[in-house]
């Protein structure tokens, strides 16, 4: 009896163990899809697609907004970002840069020097950490399961092409105009992406349709932002921003492969 009791006993510390770790591992990975859904949207926003909207779509400020994307091959813009977070009394803020070739590729960093790089390469989200000499590999296939499946399926969607395609994806909260910045807030209507981004916003120039702004607000209350400055339309970029060379000291790890 007391041997029976006592293998409960270790079974039931390895299972709470073990629920821990996962929780632990669940919490670290919600972080980091909290941080990288900005790269997500901004690389859904600049999903070119081909076609030209009706006129009725461009009617609207919204609908010529959607319209102008199509005029984009690359861009590149200097960014600033701001996190906040309940637990904090002031925002976090980030300086970098990021860089978009049609129709999938860019290269996102954070920190001067980068402290953080994402690049979008062929069937998989490259993340590098230079200071700790470290890679991150990401399949983007849709193969995966839980949090990284629903951030997946909104990457794969894209942004919406049409007016009438965005409102069949979001509903839209409200749209103001000021100082000729137009901003819109939007919410999805699936509610696994809701769950992930209660709102989104989305800020543009009037005079130029030039995105200037997206903001992201989570499940938690917490909020990123980021600015875009200095934006070039259009510019070369040479293939070798979208393929960074790794050092061979880098340690190169794939966190979602099964082990």
């Amino acid at each position: 009896m007391v041997s029976l009791r006592s293998n409960l006993a270790v079974t039931r510390r390895r299972e709470s163990s073990r629920r821990r770790k996962e929780a632990d591992r669940t919490r670290r990975f919600a972080r980091k899809i909290r941080r990288w859904a900005s790269i997500f949207l901004f690389f859904a926003f600049f999903s070119v697609f081909s076609g030209r909207l009706s006129a009725s779509d461009t009617d609207s400020i919204l609908g010529a907004w959607l319209n102008a994307r199509t005029n984009i091959h690359t861009w590149s813009a200097e960014v600033v970002q701001t996190r906040a977070l309940k637990s904090l009394t002031q925002p976090l803020t980030a300086t970098g840069h990021v860089w978009f070739a049609a129709p999938n590729r860019f290269h996102w960093e954070l920190g001067n020097p980068p402290q953080t790089i994402a690049v979008r390469q062929a069937g998989q989200m490259l993340v590098i950490y230079p200071k700790l000499k470290r890679a991150e590999k990401y399949p983007l296939t849709g193969q995966q399961t839980g949090q990284w499946r629903d951030t997946l399926a909104l990457l794969e969607a894209g942004f919406p092409r049409s007016q009438s395609e965005l409102e069949s994806r979001f509903r839209v909260i409200a749209q103001t105009t000021t100082n000729n910045v137009h901003e819109v807030t939007l919410q999805p209507r699936s509610p696994s992406a809701r769950r992930l981004m209660p709102r989104i916003k989305i800020a543009f120039a009037t005079n130029d349709f030039s995105l200037r702004a997206t903001e992201l607000q989570f499940a938690d209350g917490s909020t990123l932002r980021n600015d875009f400055i200095n934006a070039v339309l259009n510019p070369k970029l040479a293939d070798s921003t979208f393929a960074p060379e790794l050092a061979s000291d880098f340690k190169v790890v794939e966190p979602l492969k099964p082990k």
